[in-house]
């Protein structure tokens, strides 16, 4: 089930030139995000919970909706590139690339039962 927040929060909205749609049908929604070293996701949402493959890790920070720190992957102390997580959905948020390459991530948003 789908979180109910505005339509412009929406990562294909509010933050496009990080996120590219894939593939969409009325099950899930396939997303390619990219955020270079150095640069901050506009604010916005990820309304689905999704299966994440990270193909290029970085250190990031993100931020919720207020500026507060919500994760901050240099305390994790570990990489996750190459590995499949599951993600529930994102209230508002901002993501921040701290690290030395480019994060990217290819989420299958699951829209809800088949």
């Amino acid at each position: 089930m789908a979180h109910d927040w505005p339509e412009e929060w929406d990562a294909l909205i509010a933050a496009p030139k990080h996120h590219a749609l894939l593939f969409e049908n009325e099950h899930v929604r396939v997303l390619d995000t990219r955020v270079a070293p150095g640069e901050t996701v506009p604010a916005h949402t990820h309304r689905w919970p999704s299966a994440l493959y990270i193909m290029n890790w970085s250190d990031f920070v993100r931020r919720d909706g207020d500026g507060n720190i919500l994760v901050d992957s240099r305390t994790k102390g570990t990489s996750f590139e190459g590995q499949a997580l599951w993600s529930a959905p994102l209230d508002l948020h901002t993501l921040e690339n701290v690290g030395q390459k480019e994060f990217r991530a290819i989420s299958v948003e699951v829209k809800g039962p088949a």
